[in-house]
């Protein structure tokens, strides 16, 4: 009885949290396929009476999610690319390597993170236009790596600062070269971290609207949230098929997140392990 009334105290809070974290994504999958009476009168929150596979189809019929799909994974792989190699790179040498101003540029890297993104637009829309920029996906990407290069830096000089020096002594006394520290050793020590932004980093580089709002324009090359704005505007009569096309812009985040998460049980169980 003690027994039953422990694994009911553990289990019923994990329970109500799963099922509380859970209850957007699958009302979400519902509204997809309801029509618009269902969804603002009749049956906001239940089960579909009529499953309308039809909102799907409209979805890749009348709204390019081909095209907005592929555009959001450009930009998003894109900036979680060079945004770790960059703070991977600035965070060894700020973490491990004694230089003049180290200190203060790992401050300075950091201060980034206090600066809100709605006060410097103005004179990044100016930067990106005198440098021709615009309306390319550069013009997203490179903010995007800048707004989050302060995040990745904190993480990954946590991370290069808890690694024992014995590491390197013993790598340099067999005649290892500081990149090939950096890379073949180092950078697989923390796995972990790069998991871990990594998923913010996409997060953030997928949903992100305001930066992609005022640096492009042109219909080609505009992100799903973009585009979930101009499906909005045009086809707002029929929710039901924007519903879909908000499912499926969901399941990169998904299978990214879930991804990721494994490698980050991985990474700490074998990765983080000191061989000798």
């Amino acid at each position: 009885m003690k027994r039953l009334t422990t694994r009911a105290l553990t289990y019923g809070p994990l329970s109500l949290f799963l099922l509380v974290s859970l209850y957007p994504l699958i009302w979400l999958l519902f509204y997809s396929f309801k029509d618009n009476e269902e969804i603002f009168s009749t049956n906001v929150f239940g089960i579909p009476k009529h499953w309308r596979w039809e909102n799907y189809s409209n979805a890749f019929d009348v709204f390019d999610i081909v095209g907005y799909f592929k555009n959001s994974l450009i930009v998003s792989i894109g900036t979680v690319v060079f945004t770790v190699i960059l703070a991977l790179m600035f965070s060894y040498a700020a973490a491990r390597m004694k230089w003049r101003f180290a200190n203060a540029s790992r401050v300075y890297m950091t201060s980034g993170m206090f600066i809100p993104m709605q006060i410097i637009l103005i004179p990044l829309l100016i930067l990106e236009r005198t440098l021709h920029l615009q309306n390319s996906y550069l013009a997203v990407i490179v903010p995007y790596v800048a707004f989050q290069l302060s995040f990745a830096t904190i993480i990954f000089y946590a991370f290069f600062k808890s690694l024992p020096y014995e590491i390197e002594e013993s790598a340099a006394i067999d005649g290892a070269s500081v990149y090939t520290i950096f890379f073949k050793i180092m950078v697989p020590l923390v796995k972990p971290a790069i998991a871990s932004v990594s998923i913010f980093v996409f997060l953030f580089a997928w949903n992100e609207f305001l930066v992609a709002l005022i640096m492009i324009s042109e219909n080609t090359l505009k992100t799903l949230p973009l585009g979930l704005l101009y499906f909005q505007t045009q086809f707002g009569s029929d929710w039901g098929a924007m519903g879909a096309v908000m499912v499926i812009s969901t399941i990169p985040t998904i299978i990214v997140y879930l991804l990721f998460s494994e490698q980050i049980e991985k990474a700490l169980t074998v990765s983080s392990a000191v061989k000798g």
